[in-house]
């Protein structure tokens, strides 16, 4: 069953064509890689299918909703069932941990002051943060520490999907790799779906379910890594060799 759809979606954003009929489904229990080179509008498509940017044309379905025809109440309703980690993780700067967590359960949700606290110790506990971490700023936390706080944010509202922009960027590798272990683990666990925009080919070997290729603002490549990886496109065959070949030196 596909939770997310993308059908033809067209985008043009000051003047240049971003998107040029992009395709693509997320099916339930899925984590799909979305990649592509600098400019190829990954975090944009990202955005049009949380209802953050509007499309040029075309449409996306998402939890079986036309995103761009709900009324306003509408898509609030459907932002209740999905999660999104930010690049960098976007926490707000002001707030404590639990605080941040809180913020979307009291957009949302009016939950008496003790279930509230249980939400926000769960989620911290599923991030793999101690609980410790609740009272501290984004300041007093590393990279790793700070991205983990984001996950436990998007995952307040028990979202049935996750939306991930470049959630491993900015790590060492090892903090990378235990990032992608708990998110794997955390969608296995509570049956989300994922879909997440990366640069990193150790995240697509090691937990995605398959990778969608954007280029020339189209999806030109969409199935298991290896098999894309063995795609005779010129941008596919650079990117893949390229990575290996960093992997190789590092």
């Amino acid at each position: 069953m596909s939770v997310l759809e993308v059908d033809g979606v067209y985008t043009q954003l000051a003047g240049q064509l971003l998107h040029d009929g992009v395709n693509f489904r997320v099916n339930k229990g899925e984590v799909v890689a979305l990649i592509g080179g600098s400019g190829t509008g990954k975090t944009v498509l990202l955005r049009e299918c949380v209802g953050l940017l509007r499309t040029s044309g075309g449409s996306i379905r998402l939890l079986g909703e036309d995103i761009w025809s709900l009324s306003p109440q509408a898509l609030n309703q459907v932002r209740q069932r999905f999660g999104m980690l930010f690049q960098e993780g976007a926490l707000f700067s002001s707030l404590t941990v639990a605080e941040n967590i809180a913020a979307p359960l009291r957009e949302h949700l009016k939950l008496p002051a003790s279930l509230q606290n249980e939400v926000i110790a769960l989620n911290i506990r599923l991030a793999g943060l101690p609980l410790d971490a609740a009272a501290k700023r984004p300041s007093e936390l590393s990279g790793g520490m700070k991205k983990r706080a984001a996950l436990a944010r998007a995952l307040a509202l028990q979202p049935e999907m996750l939306f991930l922009d470049e959630p491993t960027s900015g790590l060492d590798p090892i903090s990378a790799r235990e990032f992608d272990r708990l998110l794997r683990t955390l969608c296995d666990s509570l049956g989300l779906t994922a879909l997440l925009t990366t640069h990193d080919l150790d995240t697509l070997w090691g937990m995605v379910d398959r990778v969608v290729v954007l280029h020339g603002g189209k999806v030109i490549a969409d199935g298991p890594v290896a098999d894309v990886a063995k795609v005779d496109h010129p941008w596919i065959q650079s990117y893949f060799s390229a990575q290996a070949l960093s992997r190789g030196t590092s």
